[in-house]
């Protein structure tokens, strides 16, 4: 079974950009309502994905990724999703030994900034950089799957 676990946290500064590596645009929307399961369709950059994430609040949750023609991404994110398209801008920064993942969101949900690491395990230890303030991985509002309904805009 593949799983991801990850910890998410609301950005505090502008201080990470300076150690961000690089970045990648992703746009991306979801096929289903959320009941057991997501089944989401990205962009990055040029390549395209599917993805289906179980519904389980929490850090870890059931994860599955396959790489999709990225015409039959477009096509599915005009014609197929649910709300919205989620916009953002994803950069990666290393901290502590982890990727960090900043990403500033756009669109409906312009002024949004999220960082994420991802974990081994539910009990890891991790060092938390400066820039990441209140831990928010329990929070469903900031989860891309809810963006799509309810944007940040609305809140």
């Amino acid at each position: 079974m593949a799983l991801e676990i990850e910890r998410k946290f609301l950005v505090t500064s502008d201080t990470w950009r300076s150690q961000a590596t690089r970045s990648e645009v992703y746009q991306q929307g979801y096929l289903n309502d959320l009941n057991t399961c997501s089944v989401r369709v990205r962009i990055a950059g040029e390549r395209a994905y599917l993805n289906i994430k179980s519904a389980r609040l929490g850090i870890m949750r059931q994860e599955y990724e396959y790489a999709i023609p990225l015409q039959d991404a477009k096509e599915m994110l005009g014609d197929l999703c649910i709300g919205s398209i989620v916009e953002k801008t994803r950069f990666f920064v290393p901290f502590g030994g982890q990727i960090w993942e900043v990403d500033v969101f756009s669109g409906d949900n312009a002024g949004l900034i999220v960082a994420e690491v991802e974990l081994e395990s539910e009990d890891a230890t991790f060092a938390l950089p400066p820039w990441a303030g209140r831990e928010v991985s329990d929070d469903p509002r900031y989860y891309n799957v809810n963006l799509v309904t309810h944007p940040y805009k609305d809140w």
